[in-house]
C-alpha cells in the first residue's frame, strides 16, 4: 500500500478518490466542504491540508483551477513529507503549472500536471485519459498511482500535460457545437436522432461526444456531469496560451458557452446545454 492523499474530492475527485482506495491505497483526503471528504469509505478525512499531506509520497490535487490549487498549496505549508511528488489533475494554465513546478523543486519535491479527460463517467469507471507533463523519473513513480483512474501518458515536461488538456478541451468544445447543430437538423427535419448516432456508429463521424452528449441532447438532461463553466474556463485559457495564434473556431464557441452562461444562466449546467444557446439562436431569427 502506498500512503496517497488526494486534496478535492468533487464530483471528478470523489470516484477518483474511490478507484484509489479500490486499488490498495491508504488514502487521506481533504475537502473545503469536509462532508464530501468525510463522504468517501475507506479514506481518511483530514480537516486541514497540513494533515492531509503529511506522510504522503504523493499528493494529488483535484481543485477548482490554478489559484485555488496554490491556496491549497500554501495552506499546507511545511506539512509535505521530503521528496514528495504534487500531482496537479485539476485543469489549469501551462503557465501556472510551470510556476507551480518551480516552487516544488525549490523545496525539494517532485511536480507532474496530469489534467484528464473524460468526465464523471471516466472518472467512475476508472477509465480516464490522463495527459501527464513533468520529469520522466517523476512522471515513473507516480504513473501506477495514477493507473487507478485511468491511461496515463507523458506528453513532455511541465506544463505539457495541461497544454495537452487544453488541446482536448479546444476538440470537445468545437465537437459539441457539431453535435448540436446536427441534432437541431436531424429534429426539425423528422429524423430520429437515436437511430441516425446509431446508424453512424464506427463510422468517421462517431465519437464518444456524438453517442454521450448526442443523447444528453436528445432527452434535454443536461444535469452537469461537466459544467459550462468549467469548459469556459477551459476554452480561456486555451485562448490565452495561444497568444497570437488565430483559433477562430474557439473564439466562437468560446463566445456562445458566454452566452448560455451570462444571458441563459446556464452555467452550471453540463456544456452539452450549448444544445439550448443554438435552439434558442434558431428561434430568435
Amino acid at each position: 500500500m502506498t500512503q496517497l492523499t488526494l486534496l478535492g474530492t468533487g464530483l471528478m475527485g470523489a470516484p477518483m478518490a474511490r478507484n484509489l482506495i479500490r486499488a490498495g491505497h491508504d488514502l487521506r483526503v481533504w475537502n473545503r466542504s469536509p462532508e464530501k471528504a468525510r463522504a468517501i469509505e475507506g479514506a481518511q478525512a483530514c480537516d486541514d491540508p497540513a494533515e492531509a499531506v503529511a506522510g504522503s509520497g504523493i499528493v494529488i490535487s483535484m481543485l477548482s483551477d490554478g489559484p485555488a490549487s496554490a491556496e491549497v498549496e500554501s495552506a499546507a505549508g511545511a506539512g509535505f513529507a521530503d521528496g514528495a511528488i504534487w500531482v496537479e489533475m485539476a485543469s489549469i494554465r501551462p503557465a501556472e503549472a510551470r510556476a507551480a513546478g518551480e516552487r516544488f523543486a525549490t523545496r525539494g519535491m517532485g511536480y507532474v500536471d496530469a489534467p484528464v479527460s473524460g468526465g464523471t463517467k471516466g472518472a467512475e469507471g476508472g477509465t480516464l485519459a490522463i495527459m501527464a507533463g513533468g520529469e520522466a523519473d517523476a512522471f515513473g513513480r507516480v504513473a501506477p498511482v495514477l493507473e487507478a483512474m485511468g491511461r496515463p501518458v507523458h506528453v513532455g515536461p511541465v506544463g505539457t500535460g495541461q497544454l495537452a488538456k487544453l488541446a482536448n478541451q479546444a476538440i470537445v468544445a468545437c465537437t459539441i457545437a457539431a453535435v448540436a447543430e446536427a441534432t437541431l437538423l436531424l429534429e426539425e427535419g423528422g429524423a430520429d436522432p437515436a437511430a441516425v448516432r446509431d446508424a453512424l456508429r464506427g463510422g468517421f463521424a462517431d465519437s464518444t461526444i456524438l453517442q454521450q452528449h448526442g443523447a444528453r441532447m436528445t432527452a434535454r438532461d443536461f444535469a452537469p456531469g461537466g459544467p459550462a463553466r468549467l469548459q469556459i474556463k477551459d476554452l480561456e485559457n486555451v485562448l490565452d496560451a495561444a497568444g497570437a495564434l488565430d483559433l477562430p473556431a474557439v473564439r466562437a464557441v468560446t463566445d456562445r458557452f458566454r452566452t448560455l452562461r451570462d444571458e441563459m444562466d446556464g452555467g452550471e449546467l453540463d456544456h452539452s446545454a450549448l444544445y439550448l444557446e443554438l435552439r434558442r439562436r434558431n428561434e430568435e431569427n
